[in-house]
């Protein structure tokens, strides 16, 4: 007689799928080596230094430009005989007094630019982080079900067995040991799909993770404090793809600004000292302004295309609100569901294995057939199977929730993982230093230690 299965065995069945597994690890364990292993976002905190120096390079403009110039030339006349050598250096500095405001304008667009490029990082955080959190449940839960399958391999085999001895004395026709055995044969083509769909889940992980996975532990959902309307009313304050967005609109209202004051006159200072082969020196130091008077409409052109611009952008912060309401509304949605369908499962587990008891109790009496037996544990089967599938959809779904909130990162997770500070770099870099200063050297040092 199989003895009962109850709700505490399918967790045993769960933890079969790693029997041989190096250690246990906990899903903060995975989202862990995930932070410290994704390429992804090694790559956007490059993109988002690289925007760093952009602001560092605008700064620039409005800074001193000094240049050198040394010539030597040497002019052969053919009506007279000695060479004429001619040899000159010159110091040149310039300074831009006004330009109508267009380069302080370049300034604040860009810092509007990179404080979108930080949100952009962090959403890329959050994508990495619920990548990861799908990849460990779904091996977990592919796990459990290779486990299961295999049980059932084994229990259909016994079955299969039983009804070939009871065949023998004549209990059951040649019908009932093909059923068990065409079952049998279903069984084991079933546990072949799910070992597959195993390996693809591992190779995800390893894709997700940055490494092999281990014996995952079972994981509760994440905590959901609020309402959908209050996540709603959060998420749109603190998502990173409306924050982004709503620089973008900031950045473009600079640009139209910044294209207006390009209209304005340029006033710089201008200077050089210089000396020629016979040590004359000379030197001239004075003021130039410069005006455009006619540029064949560029200029107004650029103006309009960043008003068309800052509509695009303002449009695209509407549309992105709008698509972070739904993900939060979808996502309480698929945890609601996830939830409900937990309790039915829960339900439906301790029905099917009162039937299959008594089926099988039945079965042994004669009152049952070998069809009855098999089709009451496919029912027992498909509802552990299901309730497998309820606790990761019910996982992945809270930790869904968190990501359209916006809080799905390593701070609110409280990860144990040295966090990438943006600001590090960018407090640096927007002094715009030279190779050979003293920020320039930590710079230096900061990229080297980066690539280590």
């Amino acid at each position: 007689m199989i003895k009962r299965m109850g709700l505490a065995a399918v967790a045993a069945v769960i933890s079969i799928g790693f029997a041989g597994a190096a250690k246990a690890e906990t899903l903060a364990d995975a989202l862990t080596a995930a932070y410290n292993n994704s390429g992804l976002l090694e790559q956007n905190r490059a993109l988002l230094r690289a925007a760093d120096e952009d602001l560092a390079q605008a700064i620039a403009t409005t800074r001193p430009v000094i240049s050198w110039v040394m010539s030597a030339s040497n002019t052969r006349q053919n009506s007279v005989i000695n060479d004429l050598d001619q040899a000159s250096a010159r110091l040149a500095g310039s300074l831009l007094l006004y330009d109508g405001g267009v380069s302080a304008l370049a300034v604040e667009a860009q810092k509007e630019t990179i404080l979108g490029t930080r949100q952009a990082l962090r959403g890329v955080e959050q994508d990495v982080l619920l990548r990861a959190v799908q990849a460990y449940m779904n091996v977990r839960r592919d796990a459990a079900f290779v486990s299961l399958r295999e049980n059932n391999v084994r229990l259909i085999t016994q079955e299969f067995r039983a009804a070939q001895d009871r065949f023998d004395v004549g209990e059951v026709t040649r019908t009932d040991v093909s059923l068990a055995e065409a079952r049998l044969a279903a069984a084991r083509s079933q546990l072949a799909a799910a070992q597959g769909t195993l390996a693809r889940s591992r190779e995800e992980f390893r894709a997700a993770v940055g490494r092999a996975p281990q014996s995952p532990n079972p994981v509760g959902p994440a905590p959901v404090s609020r309402g959908i309307a209050d996540a709603k009313a959060f998420a749109v304050r603190n998502h990173p793809s409306i924050l982004q967005a709503q620089h973008g609109v900031s950045a473009a209202e600079l640009n139209i600004r910044r294209g207006a004051a390009a209209l304005d006159p340029t006033v710089s200072l201008e200077g050089f000292v210089g000396t020629d082969q016979d040590g004359e020196i000379s030197h001239q130091l004075g003021i130039q302004a410069t005006g455009t008077i006619y540029q064949g409409g560029r200029l107004s052109s650029q103006i309009r295309q960043f008003m068309s611009q800052r509509d695009a952008a303002r449009s695209a912060l509407h549309v992105t609100r709008l698509g972070v309401e739904q993900q939060v509304g979808n996502a309480f949605s698929f945890l609601m569901v996830a939830r409900a369908s937990l309790q039915a499962s829960n339900q439906q587990i301790r029905a099917a294995q009162v039937a299959f008891d008594g089926v099988r109790e039945e079965a042994t009496l004669g009152s049952r057939t070998t069809l009855d037996v098999l089709n009451a544990e496919q029912e027992l089967l498909d509802a552990r199977a299901n309730l497998i599938s309820a606790q990761a959809e019910e996982v992945i779904a809270s930790y869904s929730v968190l990501a359209a909130m916006g809080l799905l990162n390593a701070e609110h997770l409280r990860l144990p993982v040295q966090q990438y500070d943006p600001s590090a770099y960018y407090n640096i870099a927007k002094q715009a230093p030279t190779f050979d200063s003293t920020q320039g050297q930590a710079l230096d040092r900061i990229l080297r230690a980066l690539n280590e």
